[in-house]
């Protein structure tokens, strides 16, 4: 377990990190018609209490390397209103109620508006990138961009798995499809490529940037499966969505994953049902019924341990990632970091 001086290390880092991104976020943008329907509406996720580990993770690796904080700005900022952005479309798309403790934009504001809003911070994402060029020069920033757009596509692929096997009602899945789906959805996205980033910018693009693909993924992986398991055991007004949302969504956690591989046929069968049922229609004493077999079968302790040990892995990749580098804050707020995602509570 991470001592409290660690947690609050990384929980003060985190926020000068944010603090530093949302004063250059909200500088990009626009403050023109229309508001009511659309740019009122675009700081709403960023301005929520998210933690900033994607604009984090890009501004302090770049430091760590030796560069200055500032030029990773553009990026970090790039990074966060994509996730923003993701965030909006994700919940549209899962049918979320909550988000960050407050109502998600769909419904406050009606999924049409919804989508545009998420659309448009797409394309505003694009403006910190194209003012790179004045800061980094264009052969670094065509760097950053070529990052980005990978960061991107892997995501969309991540994430079109994910919503395919809840339409199809894919039940036979393993542990191995779960990863490779949480690497394209998260790991790219959240830890990979902020970290590839940061280092590609104080480095002048000389570094290796694939030195951190292994260290990106355990880290984001164990990331991912402690968000599944904070949103079956959390508290609510700390996690800020509803808990058990990944059940009445139907999400194919490694938590859920493990269930369909050793429950029994019939429970199995039972299982099937329920996930075809449309969510509208499921019962919350089905959601409960489901609960009580993740506890049967000790399928969130096994989701734990999983995460543990991908920390584990992260924490080894670490110390090749960012070997022969000297000691600093911004070095230690990285490995710190891996212990505060698998422990945090919120």
């Amino acid at each position: 377990m991470a001592h409290t001086s660690t947690y609050e290390e990384v929980t003060g880092a985190l926020e000068r990190y944010k603090s530093l991104t949302m004063q250059t976020l909200m500088a990009y943008l626009p403050s023109r018609e229309p508001k009511r329907y659309l740019y009122d509406l675009v700081p709403s996720y960023p301005l929520r209490a998210g933690k900033g580990f994607r604009p984090g993770l890009c501004i302090s690796t770049c430091s760590a390397f030796g560069g200055i904080p500032e030029l990773a700005l553009n990026s970090a900022v790039a990074i966060e209103i994509f996730h923003n952005a993701f965030l909006i479309h994700d919940d549209v798309e899962d049918g979320s109620e909550y988000r960050r403790g407050k109502a998600t934009l769909h419904a406050e504001h009606g999924i049409p508006i919804a989508v545009n809003v998420g659309d448009a911070m797409n394309v505003l994402s694009m403006r910190p990138l194209m003012e790179n060029v004045g800061v980094l020069g264009p052969e670094l920033t065509w760097l950053v961009f070529t990052e980005i757009e990978h960061m991107v596509r892997q995501s969309v692929e991540g994430q079109a798995m994910e919503l395919g096997w809840v339409r199809d009602n894919v039940c036979d899945l393993g542990e191995e499809d779960y990863l490779r789906m949480t690497l394209k959805k998260t790991c790219w996205y959240t830890c990979i490529h902020p970290c590839r980033i940061g280092a590609l910018i104080a480095t002048g693009g000389a570094v290796d940037a694939d030195r951190f693909n292994r260290f990106g993924y355990y880290m984001g992986a164990a990331f991912q499966i402690q968000d599944d398991i904070l949103n079956l055991t959390g508290d609510r007004k700390k996690y800020g969505k509803e808990i058990g949302g990944d059940i009445w969504e139907g999400k194919r956690t490694l938590i859920l994953i493990h269930l369909l591989n050793r429950c029994s046929r019939t429970e199995k069968a039972g299982l099937r049902r329920f996930l075809a049922t449309p969510r509208p229609e499921r019962r919350a004493k089905d959601v409960r019924w489901v609960y009580r077999l993740l506890a049967k079968y000790d399928s969130i302790e096994a989701a734990r341990r999983s995460a543990y040990q991908l920390a584990g892995a992260a924490l080894r990749e670490y110390h090749v990632a960012y070997r022969g580098l000297p000691d600093s804050e911004d070095k230690r707020f990285v490995e710190n970091v891996i212990f505060y995602m698998i422990e945090r509570s919120i």
